[in-house]
């Protein structure tokens, strides 16, 4: 398709469409106020720690996912990182390189804080906010997350030398945005969520979250394998066992695989020797029967 230029205007939304369906413009001192306020919310309400996580507060207790890259650890709830997870896993099957899948997280975050909402500026819906008014496609094709990633990247790669420009640049020529600026804030973000999915950070990426209430989908999780990481897998019962081509490949399959659980109803995942466990989902661990360090065992709730 060709790529769609949207104009958004000088003012892109009104203050209600900027309060329901923007992520925030305030400035970081303005948004570090507001987490502090809230931390100290429920520290008063329940006498433990919390942290900020975009547009919620995230106590110990929450269901969370995080990826740590570069020095750097960024953390959302397991929808939002599930969204993120399947933008980069996209741009890796399209054999994109790593900054692209950077670019589409940051500008989500920036767009609709990873959430694929059906509201927005006049006609934008989606998780890139793109417009069917514009030629983005339909309201039911935007919301397709993997149509609107791949209509994000298609846009994305007609734009000349656009490896080499600043997310700013990028932020004009592919969503037109009235705010381009904005995108700079959630670069690092992108940047730490794309190295950790991609594997390019092995262990990079853990979730937090309740245990599972029905048994897990595997024939949905290997339809999804093969749409989003290009994977194919062999699937026996509730265990669906994938043959990487790398070790690299390995990993970033492993990262989405837990990104992806609480939707699918995954409990382990096994990169290698190492394996995470939805009971204990902060970390990594050594696995009790270690495997191929190009393969990947997903293991789903009975």
């Amino acid at each position: 398709m060709p790529r769609p230029r949207p104009e958004r205007g000088d003012r892109r939304r009104s203050l209600l469409d900027e309060e329901r369906a923007a992520p925030s413009r305030t400035s970081a001192r303005v948004r570090r106020n507001r987490a502090l306020v809230a931390g100290t919310a429920v520290l008063a309400l329940a006498g433990g720690a919390a942290w900020w996580a975009r547009d919620k507060v995230l106590t110990p207790w929450s269901e969370s996912c995080s990826a740590t890259a570069l020095g750097e650890t960024v953390t959302f709830d397991p929808e939002q990182m599930h969204n993120a997870a399947m933008m980069v896993q996209i741009g890796e099957r399209r054999g994109l390189p790593a900054r692209a899948g950077t670019i589409a997280v940051a500008t989500a975050i920036q767009e609709s804080k990873l959430r694929n909402i059906t509201y927005g500026d006049r006609d934008s819906v989606g998780l890139f906010q793109q417009r069917p008014s514009q030629g983005w496609g339909t309201v039911e094709e935007i919301l397709d997350p993997r149509y609107s990633t791949n209509a994000f990247y298609d846009a994305l790669v007609k734009v000349d030398g656009w490896q080499d420009m600043v997310i700013t640049e990028i932020a004009q020529e592919v969503q037109r945005s009235a705010f381009p600026e904005a995108y700079a804030d959630h670069e690092h973000e992108g940047r730490t969520i794309a190295s950790a999915v991609a594997g390019h950070s092995p262990g990079g990426l853990v979730c937090r979250i309740d245990a599972p209430s029905r048994p897990g989908d595997a024939e949905r999780l290997v339809e999804d394998l093969r749409a989003e990481t290009g994977s194919s897998s062999n699937r026996e019962g509730q265990v669906v066992t994938v043959r990487a081509s790398s070790e690299r490949r390995a990993w970033g399959i492993g990262a989405w695989a837990v990104a992806t659980a609480k939707g699918h109803g995954v409990v382990v995942v096994q990169v290698g020797d190492q394996q995470w466990a939805r009971g204990d989902g902060q970390e990594w661990r050594p696995a009790d029967q270690p495997v191929d360090p190009t393969t990947v065992v997903i293991t789903l709730a009975d």
